[in-house]
């Protein structure tokens, strides 16, 4: 019987180990991701609005992870810049376009890059020219919502127009 015990008090503490080290991976993987910027090019890109994107998400070209966000500091603008860490392996054209995107309706947000198609490439310290920022889903629902009560009011004032009686139309 303390054969067991023991065994049993192994096997949790083994299973405790390993959950308490999945946490501690989860957790500290992003900030060990941001801070490893061995084989990495920095470059900048200046978005209206970051919300919701954090250092250490990922940047992505077809879908594919190229690179992670870096710093993020505003500018003298009060604009949001951002520094991309791009894997060296990677070439990307310099006319290229960073957008940022959410993974699913409520998801962790990333830059995605869409490539241009000049020859010439992003070196380190270059500048992403065309930008598009954060879409905050709040916002866009309500602006959905509004122009459903748009049309519902103008479907009901039509309808009211049509079935006016002749008299008063004028006929």
């Amino acid at each position: 019987m303390r054969n067991n015990d023991n065994r049993d008090t192994l096997v949790g503490g083994l299973v405790m180990l390993v959950v308490v080290a999945l946490f501690a991976v989860s957790y500290g993987g992003k900030d060990l991701s941001a801070q490893a910027n061995v084989g990495n090019y920095p470059v900048t890109a200046v978005f209206n609005r970051v919300d919701g994107l954090f250092e250490g998400d990922e940047v992505r070209l077809g879908g594919i992870r190229i690179g992670t966000v870096g710093a993020q500091e505003l500018d003298k603008h009060f604009r949001a810049v951002v520094t991309l860490n791009i894997d060296s392996a990677v070439e990307v054209p310099i006319d290229s376009a960073a957008a940022i995107h959410t993974d699913g309706l409520f998801g962790s947000k990333f830059v995605v890059f869409e490539p241009g198609v000049e020859e010439e490439l992003l070196t380190a310290g270059d500048s992403i020219q065309y930008t598009q920022g954060a879409v905050i889903v709040s916002e866009l629902l309500g602006l959905i919502i509004d122009e459903g009560k748009a049309r519902k009011d103008k479907a009901a004032a039509d309808k009211a127009a049509n079935n006016t009686p002749l008299q008063e139309q004028g006929n």
